[in-house]
Formats: structure tokens, C-alpha cells, sequence
């Protein structure tokens, strides 16, 4: 049964990437087809070169399919300018990077404030949110700290605020705990798992960790590019 239009978040339909390595061609993704209701909270699980990087690169609107379509929000992202797939892109969906990708040289409250300056948020209430969110993963006390300052999961944590800071429906999460020990990764994933049950936030996370994907809701196994799994856990809001 398909899911009503309403629900559905993300839809990849018939979606293929396929690269070009000299005189040959290299598909990474087959015919994948995917829906993502609003308020899921979806782990994407496989090995290495499993695809599971170029299915984040193409759900995250950051690359175009070379066949098939997909939909964000119902709008075939491929018949967006450049400039306008990057507003929607923000406003939409919030990115957190295992390797976090904060900029040293800011504060934690500086790397948070970034995204809201693109898309061009009143000061004040820029200001305003930015410490509200920093607040919210339980570093009100170092706003001011730059990522040299702060231990690995602090930085995750500026990382999901900064990824909070448009408001997105969407929190795409790229291994968020692979540089972690095992009790930081908790605490991380707790996080979203709040910000899944709590704030209504759909949730994607692309992981290889088994255990990860347990508390997941829906969990879709990729193998040489293709969905060879697609279950839920029985884990709900």
C-alpha cells in the first residue's frame, strides 16, 4: 500500500547513480525506491560500499540521481536552480557529519549562528535561538568554547544544534557516532532519539552499527547498491 501524499517527507522513485571511471561506468545505487513519512526515524544499514554514503548524498539533496526522480516535500528536486535546491535544502533538512565539520575557528554559539546567517535570520532572534539550542544539547555553559576546547561529543552535540538551527523536518545523521567511545555515542543518540519521540523530527541515520539501528523505527539494509532489506522495528513515538 503506498503512503498517503500528506505523510510522505521523501520519496525515491526508480532512483540509479551511476559514475563515470574513465571508459566505465560504476553504478552505485540500482533502482532504489524508497518512502519516508514524516516523523519516522529510519536507519539506512550496510557495508562498506553498500552505497549507503551516495543514498545520504541523494536523500540530503546535496547530488542529483542520474535516473529516476526524487521528492522532497512532493517537489522533484531536479527541477530546482541551484540556488533555490540550496534554500529548500536548508530550510528542510538538517545534516550532522561523523567527523562533526565545525569551523575552528568559531565558538560553538559562532558555528550554530552560520546556518541561520544564510538564510538570512533577524540577529536577535538568531542570537536567541543559537543559545536556546546549545542550551537544549546541554552546553548552555560553553558557548563561547571553540571545538578545540570541547571533547569529541561536545562537538557532536553543537553539531545536532547547529543541524536544529532552521528548524528542519528532517535530521540526517551520517554515522554521528562513529568517532565516539561507546558511552559518548549513547548520550548522542539519545539526543536524537528525543528529538525524534519529543519535537516530532524525522530522523535518518546512515549507519554500518547494527546496535545503532535498534533504536530506529525503520531500518533499510543496502547491499551493492541495491535495498535487500526494508523492516520495522516496532520501536514507536
Amino acid at each position: 500500500m503506498s503512503t498517503p501524499k500528506s505523510e510522505l517527507l521523501l520519496h525515491l522513485d526508480n532512483v540509479w547513480k551511476i559514475y563515470d571511471m574513465g571508459e566505465v561506468q560504476v553504478p552505485a545505487l540500482k533502482g532504489v525506491t524508497v518512502e519516508i513519512k514524516k516523523g519516522d526515524f529510519v536507519a539506512i544499514m550496510g557495508a562498506s560500499g553498500s552505497g549507503k554514503s551516495t543514498m545520504m548524498n541523494l536523500i540530503g539533496c546535496l547530488d542529483l540521481p542520474s535516473k529516476g526522480t526524487i521528492f522532497l516535500k512532493s517537489r522533484d528536486i531536479s527541477t530546482l536552480n541551484e540556488s533555490d535546491l540550496a534554500s529548500f535544502r536548508g530550510e528542510t533538512i538538517g545534516f550532522i557529519f561523523q567527523q562533526y565539520n565545525l569551523i575552528h575557528s568559531m565558538s560553538a554559539l559562532e558555528n550554530v549562528l552560520l546556518p541561520l546567517e544564510f538564510l538570512e535570520y533577524d540577529d536577535d532572534e538568531a542570537l536567541v535561538r543559537a543559545v536556546n539550542l546549545l542550551k537544549l544539547v546541554g552546553l548552555g555553559d560553553k558557548i563561547h568554547h571553540r571545538p578545540s576546547q570541547l571533547s569529541g561529543g561536545q562537538q557532536q552535540r553543537v553539531s545536532i544544534a547547529r543541524s536544529l538551527a532552521s528548524n528542519p523536518e528532517i535530521i540526517l545523521a551520517d554515522e554521528p557516532t562513529g568517532a565516539l567511545d561507546s558511552v559518548t555515542g549513547k548520550e548522542v543518540i539519545n539526543i536524537l532519539c528525543e528529538l525524534w519521540e519529543k519535537q516530532g523530527k524525522t530522523i535518518i541515520m546512515v549507519t554500518h552499527d547494527a546496535n545503532l539501528a535498534k533504536y530506529a523505527h525503520t531500518v533499510i539494509e543496502l547491499k551493492d547498491g541495491q535495498i535487500v532489506k526494508s523492516y520495522e522495528n516496532g520501536k514507536s513515538r
